[in-house]
């Protein structure tokens, strides 16, 4: 165990960040179904919308985006926000196959009157109507930035906007028509052509207008109120039918003759749709005023955290998108199958804000897939690649808290604050079993963990788990007995275990123990089978969040030295006090205490093969930690708030991190491609200062000095530069003392010149090295113009420190200069005593000197 080499090193391959915030008129897709454009708080985010990547997060001005639209091409995206501010960004996508390149640049910003509530860009790309909360729509040049029409007549904020363009000569009306809607309950149609001419003032809803669309050839406009009603204008007399959609509608639209199928074979070509309310898109025949999507249970209560509030329909496509209030995009075919169902299917599902992640796992075998619970009653399982939703599992009332996986894959236990637990088949992603019996919310549960033996019926079958552990605030451990399709799962076992909330159950490998972690600061070991306490493990000081037992084959021999006699089954936990435990179950003891967190620690678990552990909690970092060694590692940081959910693949390869503001973090072990990568760089610069050593001694300056700089050996280079600075004997009319080196010096790079620069400034700050650095100094300033030495980057700071020091070091010369005459005129003294005595005085005279 101890050879296994250690992970070191992670990098943030992936990270998930909300990217939408929700309100209507918030998101834009361009004519491809790709380059999707949604407002997130104050930032617009685009996204491709097949595979998940994100594109671009453009920043804002701190104020809350109100709207936002992007021309059919996606060349443009017009944004505006609560600040009364306009931004226009050109994009220029390149999309591929495989992939989408967005580049942004921001064309312009325009200060507006009032608040933006809605905008729309017409077909062609050419022209953006804005709707503001004082009534008023100005239509604007996107390129040219300018207000082509200024459109007023609206008693309140504008809610609805729809152009009507005849590109293919099919208009049985005028060409170029915006047709507008207000909380005023008014629609109101505008002729372009004619200056923005009002053509008519409609009044045929009793609330806020929220859906407008024309059909082909404008001869019908259909508009969609929030009083339930959906009316179907003629377009020459202006007289409506109306049809009752029996909810708040959102968002309406006419189908594209030729774009929607129908397995009835009935009519196709007079189709609307529609949405609000009731979470769904629903199709009509207006002329024959019937609904061909199945009619809802009229008992079904509307949900206020659910519903539509935007439709995307690009009518060249087939399919279209509803936005709804739970931050999910739904993909819908156009198609109607037999029997209808209540709402056009959907194809594909993407959350986009995932609010607080309280619990994730990844499910075997593949670990493709990924189940996530959130601050909701639904659980999702979505890709691990594109994040896009595969399914979700609805049933519970309240939030999920917790969460466990069998060891197949197949079976995901869930449960939360509505006391109950459930099973999930995830071949079907369906409710194969509800555990009722807890008084209070259950914040823990866990599975058998053991394998069937290969090639048993169980194994085969990937049969349901044997029982099912909950726990939680009620204070009690139940075991459950399994039998999906039961109207009621039987309670095995049911222990008062602790004193307080049961925050974690875990189960050994072997499944002949589990572990329940508690607010009452213990930690309790149980036989599974009789569901009694055999050993109790105490020494947190405050709540314990998190316990893991280890990989089977792991015990505290791992940890080596006296420790490791101890042997026994290893167990890890995590703390409110901060602190990760190591525990033997041979003694009940602890063994090692891990300190480093600076906040209540939320998850643990083992990595590498039981060698290493990994903790994360709510100052938002995960630590790895060396069992045998106590020492973190490594500490990995991308959150920037608690992080309470963390898990990873069986190889360690993966690590996932989620955090209370929905950002998800996928790492990667990079350990052996940073070790690999650091033996080349080293080898590298063995050779490299094998090639420095060579040049030097071939008194090859040019190459000795490259080196030097580049390899960032400023010994070196200062024991060259001294070498040929104090030479016996020196080049004739060299600067430097070698004529090699003088001609190196005047032909360096920007960027060797500046390192350069770097290097004298630090010798001239010592009196030993100020010569050589002067010397070379000197060489600089007379081979460069004072602009070039000027403008080098990084270098603002150098003048002034070789200024400061120069002039130290000339006054300490004058200093010495001064000195010296002093002692040559001593000299000079002592020399004429010398010359006027006799022999003999003298001689006196020399030995009293």
């Amino acid at each position: 165990m101890s050879q296994i080499p250690l992970k070191t090193t992670f990098e943030p391959t992936q990270v998930i960040q909300p990217y939408f915030s929700g309100g209507p008129g918030n998101t834009a897709l361009d004519a491809t179904g790709r380059l999707l454009a949604t407002a997130c708080e104050d930032e617009a985010v685009l996204t491709d919308l097949r595979t998940g990547a994100e594109l671009a997060r453009i920043d804002g001005d701190g104020q809350e985006l109100t709207t936002l639209a992007m021309t059919p091409s996606g060349s443009h995206l017009v944004t505006c926000s609560r600040s009364y501010l306009m931004c226009v960004y050109a994009l220029a996508p390149e999309i591929g196959d495989d992939s989408v390149k967005v580049e942004v640049e921001k064309v312009r910003q325009t200060k507006m009157g009032a608040p933006a509530m809605v905008a729309e860009c017409d077909p062609t790309g050419t022209l953006v109507a804005i709707g503001g909360s004082d009534g008023i729509v100005k239509v604007w040049d996107i390129v040219k930035g300018f207000v082509t029409h200024n459109l007023r007549g609206h008693g309140g904020l504008v809610s609805a906007l729809a152009f009507y363009m005849d590109t293919e000569g099919a208009s049985k009306g005028g060409r170029f028509r915006l047709a507008t809607g207000g909380d005023d309950t008014t629609v109101r149609v505008w002729d372009l052509e004619k200056a923005g001419k009002s053509l008519a003032t409609l009044k045929g809803h009793t609330s806020v207008v929220r859906g407008l669309d024309w059909s082909k050839d404008g001869a019908r406009l259909l508009s969609g109120a929030r009083d339930g009603a959906m009316c179907l204008w003629d377009t020459k007399t202006w007289k409506f039918v109306v049809t009752a959609a029996g909810e708040e509608v959102e968002a309406v639209g006419f189908v594209a003759p030729g774009m929607f199928e129908r397995e009835d074979g009935g009519e196709a070509d007079r189709l609307v749709f529609a949405a609000g309310r009731k979470d769904r898109v629903r199709v009509w025949d207006l002329v024959e005023g019937v609904e061909l999507t199945a009619k809802p249970d009229e008992d079904e209560e509307e949900d206020e955290e659910k519903g539509v509030i935007q439709i995307i329909y690009h009518k060249n496509l087939p399919k279209l998108w509803s936005i709804h209030r739970d931050f999910t995009i739904h993909e819908h075919a156009l198609r109607l199958p037999t029997p209808a169902p209540t709402t056009l299917p959907i194809t594909a599902r993407l959350t986009t804000n995932y609010d607080e992640i309280i619990d994730c796992c990844y499910l075997p075998p593949s670990q493709s897939q990924l189940a996530i619970a959130t601050n909701s009653e639904d659980v999702r399982i979505v890709s691990t690649e594109s994040f896009h939703d595969v399914a979700l599992l609805q049933g519970h009332t309240d939030t999920v808290l917790t969460l466990a996986h069998d060891w197949s894959g197949r079976w995901l236990a869930t449960a939360g604050k509505d006391n109950n637990a459930r099973l999930w088949d995830l071949d079907t992603f369906t409710c194969a079993a509800v555990f009722t019996g807890h008084a209070e919310s259950i914040a823990a549960l866990a599975l058998p963990r053991s394998r069937p033996q290969d090639g048993s019926h169980a194994a085969a079958d990937r049969s349901p788990p044997a029982f099912l552990l909950t726990g939680g605030a009620d204070r009690t451990i139940k075991k459950w007995d399994i039998a999906p399709g039961a109207p009621k799962q039987r309670a095995l076992f049911t222990r008062r275990a602790h004193e307080k909330d049961i925050n974690a159950i875990d189960v050994s490998p072997d499944d002949k123990l589990f572990a329940s972690a508690s607010q009452d600061r213990t930690i309790k070991i149980w036989d599974t089978a009789a569901c009694e306490t055999v050993g109790v493990l105490r020494g947190h000081r405050r709540a314990v969040w998190s316990v893991q037992f280890a990989p089977a084959g792991v015990t505290a021999s791992v940890l080596g030295g006296a420790d490791g006699t101890r042997a026994g089954t290893l167990l890890v936990s995590g703390s409110t006090d901060r602190t990760v435990k190591l525990w033997s179950l041979a003694d009940f003891s602890c063994l090692r205490t891990l300190e480093g967190h600076t906040n209540s620690i939320q998850r643990v678990l083992f990595l590498n093969g039981g060698t290493q552990v990994a903790s994360a909690g709510n100052d938002g970092l995960i630590k790895l930690w060396s069992v045998r060694t106590s020492e973190c590692v490594a500490t990995l940081d991308n959150h920037s708030t608690r992080i309470w959910a963390l898990a990873a693949t069986p190889s360690s390869g993966r690590l996932l991190s989620a955090d209370a503001a929905g950002i998800i973090t996928v790492w990667r072990d990079t350990t052996a491609a940073v070790a690999a990568a650091a033996a080349v760089t080293d080898a590298a610069a063995v050779e490299e200062a094998q090639a420095l050593s060579n040049a030097v001694a071939a008194r090859d300056w040019r190459r000795a000095i490259t080196l030097a700089l580049a390899l960032n050996h400023p010994g070196q280079l200062l024991h060259l530069l001294t070498t040929v600075t104090t030479s016996p004997a020196p080049d004739a009319g060299s600067l430097t003392g070698s004529a090699g080196v003088d001609e190196v010096l005047a032909s360096l790079a920007d960027s060797q010149l500046a390192t350069l620069l770097l290097r004298i400034r630090d010798w001239n700050t010592n009196a030993r090295t100020a010569a050589v650095a002067q010397r070379v100094l000197h060489a600089l300033l007379r081979s460069y113009p004072a602009e070039r030495l000027g403008r080098l980057r990084g270098t603002a700071e150098v003048w002034a420190v070789l200024e400061a020091y120069t002039k130290r070091h000339v006054a300490r010369v004058e200093e010495m200069e001064e000195g010296s005459w002093v002692v040559g005129y001593l000299l000079g003294g002592m020399e004429q005593v010398g010359t006027g005595v006799g022999e003999g005085e003298g001689e006196r005279a020399v030995e009293v000197v």
